[in-house]
């Protein structure tokens, strides 16, 4: 493995323990946890720690392809299954035979897929698009997602009998900001890496001020966005001799802008119970503008969805589950919005 998991605190050692529990068990496994949490990290680990951690360990984001291509990059397609598709491919499920597969953002499946994954799961069998062989597969399913998906199954954007199957157990990873025993762990691991990548003679060491900027910020890209901040400030650092004392959290905030630097904190004292209401606030002081007459309706509607949804975006750093909820839309209709004004999700 490229990555290592790296972590004392509580939360963290009894995700371990389990993962490790779990990893020789034949069943599907669900990993559930914020972005930047290491979902991946610990399913590298499931594999390896299994009797299959020999065989092929494939990966897909199920959010990087449409549902037509996730379809076939799951299952495989034959020879003119569609306009395109000019020879037989293999899919994830046969270049996984005898090993696993890991699917990330489980949550933006389709139906369709969610549907065939389910036959996998029960039956075990497959077949390709424009296929009517069903193919055997030999093959341990571990999934990922940001999601809450007993509520997506709830409200129906999620199929119950699919989580049913998949949740033979649970892994729940905690967010950076309840793992606060590993912050400075993980953020000196990062600058030691970051100082040998740029054949720095030593790590400097952070000053009182950044360790201190470092454990109260509020970290909504957990592990990622740490390993991010660390690395921009040994890098902007350079060859200084003094322990680092700037932390730059927000890289599309220039100097000369009026806006405030100060990165979003969070109290001590609440630091395992963040406040709730801090995007809604931030949200309830846009302005309000008037409009012009005449107008394009339609242009002006879909400019205001745009302003509405990045706003929503920004206003929670991008967490697309919390925008959904500030919106009142489903993650699956949010994630909609965004593919459809080219937004940024993650």
């Amino acid at each position: 493995m490229k990555q290592t998991l790296i972590g004392e605190s509580p939360s963290f050692l009894e995700v371990l323990d389990q993962v490790s529990r779990l990893a020789p068990i034949e069943r599907p496994v669900l990993i559930i946890g914020e972005r930047g949490t290491g979902k991946e990290l610990i399913a590298q680990r499931l594999h390896y720690l299994s009797q299959r951690w020999d065989k092929p360990l494939v990966t897909l984001n199920c959010a990087a392809l449409n549902e037509h291509l996730v379809d076939s990059e799951l299952f495989g397609h034959e020879a003119g299954a569609f306009t395109g598709a000019k020879g037989t491919h293999s899919g994830r499920f046969e270049r996984a035979e005898g090993g696993t597969l890991f699917l990330d953002e489980l949550a933006t499946t389709t139906a369709t897929v969610q549907e065939k994954l389910l036959r996998v799961i029960e039956y075990g069998e497959y077949e390709r698009v424009g296929g009517h062989r069903a193919r055997r597969a030999d093959v341990r399913l571990i999934c990922a997602t940001n999601a809450n998906l007993p509520e997506m199954a709830e409200s129906g954007d999620f199929r119950a009998d699919l989580l049913d199957r998949l949740a033979f157990d649970v892994i729940l990873l905690p967010p950076l900001r309840h793992r606060r025993e590993d912050i400075m762990l993980l953020a000196e691991h990062y600058a030691i890496k970051m100082c040998r990548e740029l054949a720095l003679d030593y790590f400097v060491g952070f000053s009182d001020n950044a360790k201190h900027a470092l454990l109260t910020y509020s970290w909504p890209g957990n592990v990622r966005e740490l390993k991010n901040v660390v690395e921009r400030a040994i890098y902007h650092h350079g060859q200084n001799k003094q322990p680092i004392d700037a932390l730059r959290f927000n890289p599309f905030q220039a100097s000369w802008q009026t806006t405030s630097q100060t990165p979003q904190r969070i109290d001590a004292d609440a630091f395992e119970n963040p406040p709730q209401n801090q995007t809604q606030t931030a949200l309830a002081k846009q302005p309000i503008q008037t409009t012009t007459f005449p107008i394009d309706f339609k242009q002006w509607q879909a400019q205001q969805e745009h302003k509405l949804v990045s706003e929503a975006l920004k206003a929670c750093q991008f967490n697309q589950k919390v925008a959904a909820e500030l919106l009142g839309l489903n993650y699956n209709q949010l994630r909609g919005l965004v593919r459809k004004h080219q937004l940024v999700g993650r």
